[in-house]
């Protein structure tokens, strides 16, 4: 799937970190029960940041960025 190759990369990395500091912060200003997209935000933070994805195993692929990188062949 080209998505998760895109995920894996570097760019997808960076793209993740920044698309969870703005789910936090748009959860953080909205308040009330938007805390929960927050929450959310911090982990997809987490996940481009300490190099994981959450939705590789899904296609069989392994949860390491390194390992998930390696199954696709460089």
């Amino acid at each position: 799937m080209s998505v998760l190759r895109f995920l894996g990369s570097t760019n997808g990395r960076v793209l993740r970190a920044v698309a969870g500091v703005i789910l936090a912060i748009v959860g953080i200003l909205l308040g009330g029960l938007w805390w929960i997209l927050a929450v959310v935000g911090l982990v997809v933070l987490a996940a481009g940041v300490f190099d994981f994805c959450l939705i590789a195993p899904l296609a069989g692929r392994p949860f390491g960025g390194r390992r998930f990188r390696d199954s696709y062949g460089k």
